[in-house]
């Protein structure tokens, strides 16, 4: 992260408008990143990338290192010959409203078989010679996770732990005829990251060409049935047997009257440190090829985490731990030099966690929202702001600033009103333009607050498992009016490129 005033826009890829009932990394995301320009934003914030799972979650990934097949681009498949047009006729219609994941992955699954299909009969040398150097390039992640992903589909989608015990245990024997069995779909999942990440770094590098960079998110945790906890059980708590001891969770907070309980394994920090945390420094790496700057989810659960018994029905029963953060950044630090990280830091911060955050000079994040219901002692009121910090008018996990206001206490609602001598009718450009003229060095506002949408767009509701991840932006959204809208104001308050 540098000192230098920015700003930017944080909108999922599957937010995206499109014909094919989610965003993807085709023309859409390349008219949003021409948005951006036109705006004068230098940044792009976006969710975790990976093969989602539960509850359609970017933050339980079955994979850390993998991308998500659903956010590739149909079209784009046509151009390079891969499908044909009348293909995306006979897959039917979507509307533009919210994803149907299940109609998305019942749809578009065959027509990336016929691509990989089509690609084995007629693609040329140097098309195969670039995916046979994808596939040896990415080893190290790839054999497991598309072995995984094969599994997965032959024993129907059960989890990992739920295969049987010689699987469960990744035996070798045990594998070994599946890769004979599976060999198809292995090589269908190795050819659909090819496509992925393909596809994923034209993006990236058209952003790059428009001077804007990508914020990408990685959940501390990964998700209890991925190819992460299966492959690296000594990295994890888990028992004899691949059970978790405790899983992983926070106490009750803004969000939950019961905390919440994520059910992610924690990690066995004691095997990390004695592998010198490569695993960490590999996640690392492997993130920095897709973003350009990393926000890493839960920051606090560095310094301590919240230890749940496994078993447990809530996340009232669990304790915190103390965990070796320091060195692990450390290490960190040493590979990689200045580290482009920002530090997810809200809900219970103590002064351990802000003591591992300032002694790497990483960006905290401050949220308006949570600006006007304690007085001057409150972190996220702007007069309180340091410079080394990126605030938001909202996250994925908020209302959007239209839901919070209307449903604003009176107190707090008066409050904001004389904070920003405003009479509230256009409340979001309001708080988008406290955001910008702030101290703070970076300053996001999502699409939908930008939009002025109200809590029917929100992206997630804590705690829930239905209705989140859904929502999409329309066309039409991105127009000329807005970005010179956006464009004026950063100007104004010297967000823009020099």
């Amino acid at each position: 992260m540098t000192n230098e005033r920015s700003s930017g826009i944080l909108l999922h890829p599957s937010s995206l408008p499109g014909k094919y009932g989610i965003g993807t990394l085709g023309t859409e995301a390349l008219r949003f990143i021409d948005f951006l320009s036109k705006s004068k934003q230098k940044l792009w914030q976006i969710l975790p990338l990976g093969p989602t799972g539960f509850a359609d979650s970017p933050y339980q990934c079955f994979s850390s290192n993998a991308g998500n097949p659903l956010l590739i681009d149909l079209d784009t498949l046509v151009a390079e010959g891969l499908l044909e047009k009348k293909d995306l006729v006979d897959i039917g219609s979507f509307d533009d409203g919210p994803i149907d994941y299940g109609k998305v992955i019942t749809k578009k699954y065959p027509l990336l078989k016929k691509a990989m299909e089509t690609f084995k009969e007629s693609a040329g040398k140097e098309h195969k010679k670039d995916f046979h150097e994808f596939v040896v390039g990415n080893k190290k992640w790839l054999d497991d996770y598309a072995l995984f992903m094969s599994l997965k589909e032959h024993f129907k989608q059960k989890p990992w732990y739920q295969w049987d015990k010689p699987l469960k245990m990744k035996k070798e024997d045990a594998l070994k005829p599946f890769n004979s069995l599976l060999s198809d779909q292995i090589e269908f999942h190795k050819f659909v990251q090819y496509l992925f990440f393909r596809q994923w770094l034209t993006i990236k590098g058209y952003a790059h060409q428009k001077n804007i960079r990508i914020i990408g998110d990685i959940p501390l945790y990964v998700a209890f049935d991925s190819v992460d906890a299966w492959s690296n059980t000594e990295l994890f708590q888990f028992d004899a047997d691949k059970n978790p001891i405790a899983v992983g969770g926070v106490p009750p907070d803004y969000f939950s009257a019961t905390g919440q309980l994520w059910g992610n394994p924690l990690y066995n920090w004691e095997a990390l440190k004695k592998d010198h945390y490569h695993w960490w420094i590999e996640r690392i790496k492997s993130n920095l090829i897709l973003y350009d700057i990393i926000r890493i989810d839960h920051f606090r659960g560095f310094a301590a985490y919240w230890s749940v018994p496994y078993g447990e029905k809530t996340a009232i029963n669990g304790k915190w731990i103390p965990c070796p953060g320091k060195e692990l950044f450390q290490q960190i630090s040493e590979e990689f030099g200045e580290i482009p990280i920002i530090a997810e830091d809200l809900g219970v911060m103590t002064s351990d966690v802000e003591e591992l955050r300032d002694s790497f000079g990483l960006p905290g994040m401050k949220i308006l929202q949570f600006a006007f219901d304690s007085g001057e002692d409150n972190d996220y009121i702007p007069f309180n702001f340091i410079k080394n910090c990126v605030v938001y008018t909202g996250t994925h996990d908020n209302d959007t600033i239209k839901g919070w206001f209307d449903k604003a206490k009176p107190d707090d609602k008066k409050y904001v009103l004389e904070y920003m001598n405003t009479t509230g009718q256009d409340i979001c450009m309001d708080f988008l333009r406290l955001a910008w003229a702030s101290v703070a060095n970076t300053a996001i506002v999502p699409m939908q607050d930008l939009l002025g949408l109200g809590n029917e767009a929100r992206m997630n509701l804590p705690g829930t498992t239905v209705n989140n991840w859904m929502w999409r932006a329309k066309k039409n959204d991105f127009s000329t009016e807005l970005a010179l809208k956006l464009a004026q104001m950063t100007v104004l308050y010297g967000r823009t490129h020099k």
